[in-house]
């Protein structure tokens, strides 16, 4: 058996609709990244000592997933802190998914406030072309691909210009928005995901398994 390349340690805020990630979000992460053999992944969550991001657990992490929605302004500002430093300084990757582009670390990170132009919650399709085939992240993946049912994002996305923009979305209602975006911070790097809408399970989709996979490997600094 293949021993894991990269250790991630997946976070979750726990406001998901218990009748659709029964596990959480950073539940459905982790079984996914476990089940690929590739990345050994662990939970932890806001209402855990040191809300789940403790020294030792940050230490343990080559990456880092982070899913939040409601409860942005629960987070900490030294819990922020620790993270920002774990990845400026240590190289510890970090993936902010979905309603994670408001995460206080990844605004921290960016260093802008990182809103949206517009968003719908009507579960209309979201096409997600590859626009950079080559990078490590789309590794496997179809030129395009769509997401069945999604919350729409619209921009201006307000974060710096991506280094890297490896994914496009277009919605059924005519929003696009910058999907997947790459940047470093000193050591680190970040990858925004936009699926990962709590009452739709795109986890599931094996797209969707595979960009996970492929994020965690790249935000860990693996070849």
């Amino acid at each position: 058996m293949t021993e894991p390349r990269a250790r991630a340690l997946c976070w979750s805020e726990m406001t998901e609709p218990k009748e659709v990630y029964p596990r959480a979000t950073n539940g459905a992460v982790a079984d996914v990244l476990n089940e690929s053999g590739l990345v050994a992944a662990t939970e932890s969550n806001i209402d855990q000592p040191e809300q789940g991001l403790s020294e030792a657990q940050l230490a343990e992490a080559d990456v880092l997933f982070w899913w939040g929605h409601l409860r942005h302004g629960h987070v900490l500002p030294e819990t922020v802190e620790r993270v920002v430093r774990h990845v400026t300084e240590r190289g510890m990757g970090f993936v902010p998914i979905h309603s994670a582009h408001y995460a206080l670390p990844l605004r921290a990170l960016l260093g802008t406030d990182c809103g949206l132009g517009g968003w719908r919650e009507e579960g209309e399709w979201e096409r997600i072309t590859v626009v950079k085939p080559d990078h490590p992240i789309a590794e496997g993946l179809p030129a395009e691909l769509t997401i069945p049912e999604a919350e729409m994002y619209n921009e201006p996305f307000d974060v710096p210009e991506p280094e890297e923009l490896v994914f496009h979305s277009k919605f059924e209602g005519g929003e696009e928005f910058r999907s997947g975006c790459c940047w470093t911070r000193g050591k680190g790097r970040i990858f925004y995901f936009r699926p990962g809408h709590e009452t739709y399970r795109i986890m599931d989709q094996p797209e969707v398994k595979r960009i996970l996979v492929n994020a965690a490997l790249w935000a860990a600094g693996m070849p």
